[in-house]
C-alpha cells in the first residue's frame, strides 16, 4: 500500500478544512474532483487501484494529499486505506463513491462473471467502503457520503441493464442512508451525471463476450452510439467537481444532484412520463385494497 506525503497538517490550513476520502481519483470525476478539493485548500485522500497518474498530484499538494492505493472488491485493503486515512488526518468527513466502470451488452450476451465483477465493484464495493467509515462519521456525529450513479438509472438503455441495476441498487442503498444517518448529522447525495468527457467509454467501459446478432438495432447500436459521442461529451469534469463541492458546502445538500443539460432534461421527461402513466392506470391500480367492513 503505497503513501505519500507526510501526515502533519499544515499550520495554516483552515480549522474547519474537510477531509475528502475519494475513491477512483485516478481518472475522470475521481480526478478532477480530488483537483479541485485540493485547490480549494481542503485535504484528500486519493485512492485508485493505481497511483502512477496521481503522484503529480501529491507532488503539488504534499502536504493536504494522501495517496492510498486501494481496489474496493477487496475489503482488506478497504479498511486499511481508511485506517490510514484517519492516522494521516484525524478524521473522514466527505466520502466519495467513484470507483465503478460500465458494462455494455444485451442482458443475455453478458457473462455471468462479467455481471458479477460489475456489481462488486460498482454496489459492493461501495458498500464495503460505506460500511468501513460509518463508525467513524457516527463517533463524529458528522460527515457527507456522496454516492456516484448514472443517467442510466434516470431512465435506461439497452445495453446498460447491469451497469444500471448496479447504479440503482447504489441509489436504493442511498435512500434508506439519508433516512438512517440524518438524526445522526451524517449526509447523504446521489450524484447523476450526464455525458461528460471522462474515459468512462473509451477507457472504462467494458462489452459483452458474446455476440447475438438479434440485439444490433438495441444494444449494439447503442454501443456504437456510445463510441461517437467519445471525446465530444458536452459536459466538463471540472464543472461536474465544482457542483459537487457546492453541494457538499450546502446547509441543505440535495438527495439528488443532477449534473449537465442533458441529465436535467431526461430527468424531467422522465418525471413527466412516470407520473402521465401512473394516472392512467390509476383507475386500476387504486382500487386494489381490501373493502371496507360495514
Amino acid at each position: 500500500m503505497g503513501r505519500y506525503g507526510p501526515t502533519k497538517i499544515r499550520m495554516n490550513e483552515p480549522s474547519n478544512s474537510r477531509i475528502w476520502l475519494i475513491t477512483g481519483s485516478s481518472s475522470g470525476f475521481g480526478l478532477a474532483l480530488a483537483s479541485a478539493v485540493l485547490a480549494s485548500h481542503e485535504r484528500v485522500i486519493a485512492t485508485a487501484r493505481h497511483l502512477e497518474s496521481l503522484q503529480p498530484l501529491a507532488e503539488q499538494y504534499p502536504e493536504t494529499c494522501r495517496l492510498i492505493a486501494l481496489d474496493v472488491t477487496d475489503s482488506n485493503q478497504v479498511k486499511n486505506a481508511i485506517a490510514e486515512g484517519v492516522a494521516a488526518f484525524g478524521r473522514i468527513d466527505v466520502v466519495v463513491n467513484n470507483a465503478g466502470y460500465g458494462l455494455i451488452g444485451a442482458f443475455e450476451e453478458l457473462e455471468s462473471k462479467q455481471i458479477t465483477d460489475n456489481f462488486n465493484t460498482n454496489f459492493f464495493g461501495a458498500l464495503e467502503v460505506i460500511r468501513g467509515v460509518l463508525p467513524i462519521l457516527r463517533a463524529q456525529k458528522s460527515g457527507h457520503l456522496v454516492n456516484m450513479s448514472a443517467a442510466a438509472v434516470i431512465a435506461n438503455y439497452a445495453g446498460f441493464s447491469i451497469y444500471g441495476a448496479s447504479k440503482w441498487a447504489l441509489e436504493g442503498l442511498s435512500e434508506s442512508l439519508a433516512i438512517e444517518l440524518k438524526p445522526m448529522g451524517i449526509k447523504v447525495t446521489i450524484v447523476q451525471p450526464g455525458p461528460f468527457r471522462t474515459n468512462f467509454i473509451g477507457g472504462s467501459l467494458q462489452c459483452a463476450e458474446n455476440h447475438i446478432s438479434d440485439y444490433d438495432r438495441t444494444s449494439g447500436k447503442f454501443l456504437q452510439f456510445l463510441k461517437k459521442m467519445d471525446g465530444h461529451q458536452p459536459g466538463d469534469p471540472a464543472k461536474a467537481a465544482q457542483a459537487i463541492i457546492a453541494a457538499v458546502k450546502a446547509e441543505r445538500p440535495p438527495l439528488r444532484l443532477v449534473l449537465g443539460k442533458y441529465a436535467n432534461e431526461k430527468a424531467g421527461k422522465s418525471f413527466v412520463t412516470a407520473e402521465n402513466e401512473r394516472a392512467q392506470w390509476e383507475p386500476i391500480g387504486m382500487p386494489t385494497e381490501f373493502s371496507s367492513q360495514p
